[in-house]
């Protein structure tokens, strides 16, 4: 059954361009339904929840908040309770509309004026169970949350998980440092085939035609990947790769 996804977006040129990212971030097997407005927005969503069943509506909605009729933030509101993932899709990177937008119920928020291949790799991390967040909203939220930070550990201790790889703790008990197996080691062969292939810039779609696979199979891989390596993107895994000799 197709996953059914809503974009709300006014200008046609954008609701296209988001059309593709979606279309690119996740399985062939999509629906898409546009609206270009809050009216024909709301229009959709009772369609869909008065033909459905419960768990047949909309999975994924993708939110702009400078609508003709009204603003976004009235739709998340709207949407509040209902299981589907809701993103904010906006030109603004600012306080006054990102932390509102958190307050009515997004669960990412993403700029548009990212690169095509950015905003599919953040809304891939709806997959990892990740909060698809652009890179700079990300930067802005540990800014607010860490006012000052100079790269310690902070209220959230958000950098406990970076520190050095090497083990002190031995069989012996001496105190002689001894360095554990590194995790890329641990990567399996279809892994390190898959992390390649990220590596070189090819979609999830490409690396799943190139390696005779399943896209939600590559997903998985990636998942596996990430979480081994202690990365969070593509662009992070590739620095390690580099550094391998696989690129």
């Amino acid at each position: 059954m197709a996953v059914k996804v809503l974009i709300v977006e006014d200008n046609p040129v954008a609701r296209s361009f988001l059309c593709r990212v979606v279309r690119e971030s996740f399985s062939d097997g999509m629906e898409i339904t546009e609206a270009g407005d809050l009216e024909g927005a709301r229009r959709q969503l009772a369609k869909v929840e008065s033909e459905g069943s419960a768990g047949n509506g909309y999975k994924l909605i993708l939110i702009d908040l400078e609508l003709p009729d009204g603003n976004g933030m009235e739709f998340l509101g709207e949407l509040s309770g209902k299981p589907a993932v809701k993103i904010v899709t906006t030109l603004y990177s600012d306080d006054d509309h990102l932390f509102p937008a958190l307050q009515r119920g997004a669960d990412g928020y993403l700029l548009k004026e990212d690169r095509f291949e950015v905003l599919v790799e953040e809304l891939q991390r709806i997959v990892r169970g990740q909060p698809p967040l652009s890179p700079a909203i990300a930067r802005r939220l540990l800014s607010h949350f860490r006012p000052g930070s100079t790269g310690d550990s902070g209220p959230m201790g958000l950098n406990s998980g970076f520190g050095s790889l090497t083990s002190t703790a031995t069989p012996s008990g001496r105190g002689v440092t001894l360095d554990p197996v590194p995790e890329w080691e641990r990567l399996t062969p279809r892994e390190n085939e898959v992390l390649t292939y990220l590596s070189k810039g090819f979609t999830i779609k490409e690396i799943a035609n190139l390696m005779g696979i399943k896209w939600f199979t590559v997903n998985d891989h990636i998942k596996s990947i990430y979480k081994k390596l202690n990365v969070s993107s593509r662009a992070e895994a590739a620095v390690l790769a580099s550094k391998q000799g696989l690129v």
